[in-house]
């Protein structure tokens, strides 16, 4: 299948210098018609700056922690583009619109905990479950869930919601890989280290210069993992996790 007839829907891409905005930018590189979401109306901005840049791109402003908002998103998909041929599940993590209130495992309450596992693992679930049926008619699809070091790898104190979610993506890439198979559809995942985006502290920043290669990843860099498993040569490839960290998560020597 040309590149030239694919469609990407990428979800999360508000930040000019986040994941998703890289994301975005290198698939419609490559000849992909790119649909970006995130729940505020900066997601305009972006989809200027990607059409300033060559790229058919359309916003959405959608909250994807609403079956509605979801809706809206594919809807918008077809309308500008046609059927979505990949989807890269980004949404989670920061959010302009709802804030999370990290907590540990003495203090979260039921309320953070869901709204945390909403926003950084069922909003994915929600978006493949719509993208599926359309993909499975076409034969062909990609889906690439950005996950995260934080929870399938390693975890850190003070979190414990962001980082069950986070797990929660891999279980959720293997299961669904396996459902879509047949039907020539892909599903894997990426989990980043600590990355350098416009969010980022100077202590997520120095946890970066701590890893063996000394400093933090870009988002370029995880977007060409995410664009490699979104690719048509990555046919072979489904329900595997690719993790772009910098060696941070195989370093035994440490302090």
């Amino acid at each position: 299948m040309s590149t030239l007839n694919q469609v990407a829907i990428i979800t999360g891409a508000g930040s000019a210098e986040g994941i998703g905005a890289a994301v975005a930018t290198m698939l419609g590189r490559t000849g992909m018609k790119v649909v970006v979401t995130s729940t505020t109306d900066r997601i305009h901005e972006r989809a200027a700056d990607l059409r300033r840049a060559g790229i058919d791109a359309h916003g959405v402003v959608a909250d994807l922690t609403e079956q509605s908002g979801v809706d809206t998103v594919v809807a918008a998909a077809h309308e500008a583009f046609g059927t979505p041929t990949v989807l890269v599940n980004n949404a989670g993590l920061t959010s302009v619109s709802k804030a999370d209130a990290p907590a540990a495992i003495d203090d979260i309450t039921t309320e953070q905990w869901l709204l945390s596992l909403d926003r950084n693992l069922t909003t994915a679930l929600r978006m493949t479950r719509a993208v599926v049926p359309a993909m499975r008619a076409a034969g062909y699809g990609r889906i690439v869930n950005v996950a995260s070091l934080s929870g399938p790898v390693m975890a850190y104190r003070g979190d414990v919601a962001y980082h069950a979610a986070k797990a929660g993506m891999v279980g959720l890439t293997r299961g669904s890989a396996i459902d879509v198979a047949a039907s020539g559809i892909t599903v894997n995942a990426v989990a980043p280290g600590w990355i350098a985006t416009s969010s980022s502290s100077e202590h997520e920043l120095s946890m970066g210069r701590a890893t063996p290669v000394g400093r933090s990843g870009t988002p370029e860099e995880v977007a060409a993992a995410v664009c490699f498993l979104a690719g048509v040569d990555a046919s072979y490839i489904t329900g595997q996790v690719l993790v772009v960290d910098g060696a941070n998560s195989i370093d035994e020597e440490r302090g």
